[in-house]
């Protein structure tokens, strides 16, 4: 019972420290949407390729997550977390030091290699230390982490940026991301048993809740089961159209949209993303809660968030300036709830659609498409606002930011069409 009692006891140590990880994880990933006018001032840099530096993360990223699974059943999830976290603290900071966008593309794919190895090696260890009951609970925590990171990236990072530069706030990250890397290693463990603990199912065992043993599937083994599922494929395709709207305007042109049409500074258009990260926060538990307990379904919170998505970019189509500012706020904050959080409930179906042995099978593999969709959205949105002519200030014109907004609620009806084809996980309903 005493090492039972370590082990329940100590498991929160090591979840407060990858949490650290996957905070840096989402502050990567939509920190250019507010230093994206600086960026392009700095290096001259035309629309598209500001588009494609930001995207160079997501193809980094999406490449990575099936080896991930793999690197992580053979190396270990702590030495993967550990070597892959050097690569992002040295990315990010010769991204700050970088002299010409050459190096700051160096940068940014050692970034996006670098934080691509967090997740699935968490998903890992979490499944070592905390009991299946568990699980779901620990993810909607962890995607809240991850809002706090959107939070930085919006509001924290506005703030540095225009106190010490864009290029001393990736140096100082880069810094913070070093002192995790230690401490993933002096913490971290891989199971219970690496600290001489009895193992979460021995625990349970010996609680007299005895744990159904699980069959070792193959990884090749495992990756074909899941892509010759039929039902994976509408989950995987509305994951690339919602999150390609997400990462695309959330993640970068939202804050030049704002400070272009609405004149906001960079300050202003940060506290208004950071209803983003609020959304997450939120929305993340809260759609949880919704789908276990009231409507106690999977596919209804699909339906519901892509339809409210898309009245809500109709809208932002039809009036796209001339908001008010309180109005901004509460749409960016509904935006991402309904674009953002939503993907807790997304990768839970992924999960429940499949035997647990393959849970990190079947996430790693999905979790390849929210990225393809950010790689694809933020250039091709760039390349739409380069098809226009700028104003005399510098920025792109409401005309341009017009057609950004009418894509996005294309893709976003092609998203919520997917939705009617998601088969129903929920386990009293399958």
């Amino acid at each position: 019972m005493d090492s039972a009692k370590k082990v329940l006891k100590y498991r929160w140590f090591i979840f407060i420290v990858l949490s650290l990880a996957y905070f840096f994880v989402y502050f990567h990933r939509l920190s250019l949407s507010v230093v994206a006018n600086d960026l392009a001032k700095d290096f001259q840099a035309t629309a598209s390729l500001l588009g494609l530096l930001g995207s160079i993360y997501f193809y980094c990223y999406a490449v990575m997550q099936l080896p991930a699974g793999l690197l992580s059943d053979s190396l270990g999830p702590r030495k993967t977390v550990t070597f892959f976290l050097l690569l992002a603290a040295a990315g990010s900071i010769l991204f700050g030091f970088a002299p010409t966008i050459e190096l700051a593309f160096v940068g940014r794919i050692l970034v996006g290699f670098g934080v691509s190895m967090v997740f699935i090696p968490t998903m890992k260890i979490l499944s070592q230390w905390f009991r299946v009951r568990e699980f779901a609970l620990m993810a909607g925590i962890l995607n809240a982490v991850g809002g706090i990171g959107v939070l930085a990236a919006t509001w924290l990072l506005s703030i540095m940026a225009a106190g010490f530069g864009w290029r001393l706030s990736f140096e100082i990250i880069g810094a913070c991301t070093f002192f995790i890397v230690a401490l993933v290693w002096l913490v971290v463990r891989d199971k219970p048993e690496d600290k001489g603990w009895s193992s979460i199912a021995e625990i349970d065992y010996k609680s007299n809740k005895p744990s159904t043993p699980s069959r070792q599937i193959p990884l090749l083994e495992g990756a074909r089961l899941v892509v010759s599922e039929k039902y994976f494929w509408p989950v995987a395709l509305w994951f690339f159209f919602n999150c390609g709207v997400f990462f695309g305007f959330g993640g970068l042109w939202g804050g030049p949209y704002l400070m272009h049409v609405y004149g906001m500074t960079k300050a202003e258009a940060g506290m208004v993303l950071s209803m983003i990260a609020w959304g997450m926060i939120i929305g993340s538990p809260l759609l949880g809660l919704v789908s276990d307990r009231f409507l106690k379904s999977r596919k209804k919170p699909f339906i519901i968030c892509n339809t409210v998505l898309t009245v809500e970019l109709a809208f932002f189509v039809l009036y796209p300036s001339g908001l008010p500012p309180a109005l901004l706020y509460i749409l960016f904050f509904i935006f991402s709830i309904c674009s953002s959080a939503i993907v807790a409930i997304g990768f839970t179906t992924i999960k429940e659609l499949f035997p647990v042995e393959i849970a990190g099978t079947s996430v790693g593999t999905v979790n390849l498409f929210p990225f393809l969709g950010g790689a694809v959205y933020m250039p091709f949105l760039g390349k739409i606002l380069d098809a226009y002519e700028k104003t005399d200030t510098g920025g792109y014109s409401l005309e341009a930011y017009s057609m950004l907004l009418l894509v996005l609620l294309i893709s976003s009806i092609v998203s919520l069409i997917c939705t009617f084809f998601i088969t129903e996980t929920f386990p009293d309903c399958k």
